[in-house]
């Protein structure tokens, strides 16, 4: 009988008894009892050798490992408070509960939450994975923000926690040890593709980039655009920079405006996202001048207003995808909170499938068999599309190039 475990213990009582060497006379019906009970064992032996698979002996006094029947607990780490709650946390926190209700009405593993606010900061960040390492959870998911990753992540290496991240993507940050992985499509597997896209369809030969200087996922976007660029020979006439927190970019913009690129990338959290590409319009950025920015969403589309038409986004999730299930999904978030999904609750949605999927092979709540079976995940059906993992732990599927037409995304033609 395949998968069947045989769990042996070898009884205390029964070995005080043997180990007396004949001191004390047995009664031939406590002799008896210790026969018969040697018989059954050396049977039930023989049968699990020959049916099972494989068999764990464990000792009485050791803890039993959790198994598969009972609640497994994961810790998510999201923004709750400050100013990524908006923006990353709420959609993600939608996103990991409508995956947790319909992973346990499968049934096969059964998923709790403890959830910790990490603040909208990095420090925040490591004090939710510190906390959670110490309740013992075997899998960590969320970690919006690249920079509080790379400054958490390690906590959660060191311990033998998986820290599965669903939106950040700066490059390299999987590499900080195998126990971490990520959903997002990090910014040196997304990036070339979609500059070689939008080069052939656009035809862009000079450009302008602006970035965060602060963040990590900006920089690590801009360096990598830098080396596709010019790998390219594609020409890079100036980078603008900017510090997170800043609202003002009319300086940037006009001087960018000034040495006439044929496009533009921006490299930004959310917030000023939104508000370097609505200013495009009123610094007066011409028609032929194309705004790409690598992460855009619809939420930063409808606060950009006006000038976000005409705009580019390289974009791992779309309610235009015709992925399997993916109507679905967009479907059930509607029903369950009654406004459209985001591409963040899309991906936690996502990240969450793929890590109980791994639980499933892993038949454990073991961290290491787990991340085991995360590593071995290939092809795997998502509303992403079909889901892999590279060699580092970083997420491999297609891509979508979207532009902003009349409010509204639509392929790249």
């Amino acid at each position: 009988m395949r998968g069947l475990y045989l769990i042996t213990v070898f009884p205390k009582t029964l070995t005080r008894f043997i180990i007396k060497k004949g001191k004390q006379k047995l009664s031939m019906k406590m002799k008896s009892v210790i026969i018969f009970a040697f018989a059954l064992a050396s049977i039930a032996l023989t049968v699990g050798l020959f049916s099972c698979d494989r068999i764990v002996s464990v000792v009485s006094d050791g803890e039993m490992p959790q198994m598969m029947g009972e609640e497994i607990p994961i810790g998510v780490v999201v923004a709750l408070t400050g100013q990524h709650a908006e923006p990353y946390g709420f959609p993600m926190q939608r996103g990991f509960e409508l995956a947790r209700e319909e992973i346990n009405s499968l049934g096969g593993v059964t998923l709790t939450f403890i959830t910790v606010d990490d603040r909208s900061t990095a420090e925040g960040a490591k004090e939710a994975v510190q906390h959670l390492v110490n309740q013992g959870v075997p899998a960590i998911v969320g970690l919006a923000i690249s920079t509080h990753l790379k400054a958490a992540a390690p906590i959660a290496q060191e311990n033998r926690v998986i820290a599965f991240s669903s939106v950040s993507s700066a490059a390299g940050l999987s590499g900080i040890g195998n126990f971490i992985f990520r959903t997002s499509l990090a910014t040196n597997i997304s990036i070339p593709s979609g500059v070689m896209v939008t080069q052939q369809k656009i035809g862009y030969q000079k450009v302008a980039t602006i970035y965060d200087e602060i963040d990590v996922y900006a920089r690590s976007s801009n360096e990598v655009l830098e080396t596709v660029l010019e790998a390219n020979g594609i020409e890079i006439l100036t980078q603008e920079t900017f510090k997170t927190g800043d609202t003002d970019f009319s300086e940037q913009l006009t001087h960018i405006m000034a040495v006439e690129p044929d496009a533009l990338f921006i490299s930004a959290l959310s917030q000023e996202i939104a508000q370097i590409v609505g200013q495009t319009s009123e610094v007066g950025f011409p028609e032929t001048l194309r705004v790409i920015a690598p992460d855009l969403t619809m939420d930063e589309v409808q606060k950009a207003g006006d000038g976000a038409e005409g705009t580019i986004g390289f974009i791992g999730w779309s309610s235009i995808s015709d992925a399997p299930g993916n109507q679905t999904f967009i479907a059930n978030y509607r029903a369950k909170y009654g406004i459209e999904p985001e591409p963040w609750a899309a991906q936690s949605y996502v990240t969450l499938h793929v890590l109980a999927n791994a639980i499933k092979i892993a038949q454990s709540a073991d961290s290491t068999a787990i991340r085991d079976a995360l590593a071995e995940t290939k092809d795997f059906p998502t509303i992403l599309g079909d889901f892999s993992f590279n060699p580092d732990g970083d997420a491999l599927y297609d891509q979508i190039v979207l532009v902003v037409k009349d409010g509204e995304f639509q392929v790249l033609e």
